[in-house]
């Protein structure tokens, strides 16, 4: 991006969003960064000065946030440039100096094709009841992959889909199904408070943006429970991990019931991180996807989830791919190298051993 001589904040996100920037920071004293195929990159812009940012935020921030700033310290909302894209902010203050946070929302919706994603996933759409988890650190795209999944069963099915958000990013227009997005703090007080009350409000489906606690995690099994399909993310890395991070949100003396509950109401997790490929200069999904048979849930029952790898390893019948299996087929597919897949692989001895095997 060329030099910016005067800031103006529009004029910097048009550009940021043309240059392919997933991601913008603006901090007072320093200049602008963007974040782009997952690396952090300094723009060719002046320190921007405190006066800058506070104008910033003076442009972008809804008329009823603008008198939080002087006793909020932290605080998350919505912006939008017609006809370039919407923007999650996030407003923070490091060392007592203002600090802007942008995760640009796309306003087109790719299909799960686009994004290069198991089959399986699409299947999940034909869900009646049970939960559904996808997981991976943030910026993993695991956002993206649920308005994937929102937007089928929008087009393709007949629903009552409810969406509980902390902010709303993708904004859905209701087609075969009918859609009711909930943002956290303006429509409802709390994901659980959401959750609870669209009980009520007659769902097929529930998007829970993120289960955080246990309150939220407890009535989404409930949920899941009663007849509906639930939808939510976890920051986990694999199914494992996000079987334990479920059951660890309940008190040790009840987790022998929960992890009965979630043995009859998990029905998949998706593992998911984005992998850059230098030569194509973008970044690949790769995925590990867990489908729960009838054995995976004896093995939530039993405590044996170390099992459970093995199983998603052999099972691919049942659409299950492992994050090793995924990365390999991406360098099969010469969209990754071989030393691309081993950085993301958790566990590269065993892909070093597909990769002598295999090629």
């Amino acid at each position: 991006m060329e030099e910016e001589k005067i800031f103006q904040v529009r004029t910097f996100l048009k550009r940021a969003v043309a240059s392919g920037a997933s991601d913008i920071h603006l901090m007072a004293g320093e200049p602008p960064f963007i974040r782009k195929n997952g690396n952090m990159m300094r723009v060719n812009n002046p320190s921007l000065q405190r006066v800058e940012i506070t104008n910033a935020l003076l442009e972008i921030t809804p008329p009823t946030l603008l008198s939080s700033f002087n006793t909020m310290k932290d605080i998350d909302f919505m912006f939008e440039i017609p006809g370039c894209s919407r923007f999650r902010v996030n407003y923070c203050r490091g060392l007592g100096m203002p600090e802007v946070v942008m995760r640009v929302i796309p306003y087109n919706i790719p299909s799960l094709d686009d994004l290069g994603l198991p089959k399986v996933i699409s299947d999940f759409k034909q869900l009646k009841n049970g939960i559904v988890l996808i997981t991976g650190p943030i910026g993993s795209g695991k956002s993206t992959t649920l308005a994937s999944l929102i937007e089928e069963l929008n087009t393709q099915t007949s629903k009552h889909i409810i969406t509980i958000e902390d902010p709303v990013e993708y904004v859905y227009t209701s087609k075969k199904s009918r859609i009711t997005q909930r943002v956290v703090g303006a429509d409802t007080e709390t994901f659980a408070s959401g959750l609870k009350a669209a009980l009520r409000q007659d769902p097929d489906v529930i998007l829970v943006g993120e289960i955080r606690d246990r309150e939220t995690m407890d009535i989404a099994l409930k949920a899941a429970e009663t007849g509906h399909l639930v939808l939510a993310t976890l920051h986990t890395n694999d199914a494992v991990q996000s079987i334990n991070r479920m059951i660890n949100m309940f008190d040790e003396a009840n987790r022998d019931l929960v992890r009965k509950q979630i043995s009859e109401t998990l029905r998949a997790t998706v593992a998911q991180q984005l992998v850059y490929s230098s030569k194509d200069q973008k970044r690949y999904p790769a995925c590990e996807v867990m489908v729960v048979t009838s054995t995976i849930k004896d093995y939530i029952v039993k405590d044996e989830l170390e099992e459970v790898y093995s199983l998603i390893d052999s099972n691919s019948t049942e659409g299950m791919v492992s994050m090793n299996k995924s990365l390999a087929d991406l360098v099969e597919e010469e969209k990754l190298t071989q030393d691309e897949a081993m950085a993301a692989s958790t566990d590269p001895d065993d892909l070093s051993k597909v990769f002598r095997g295999a090629y």
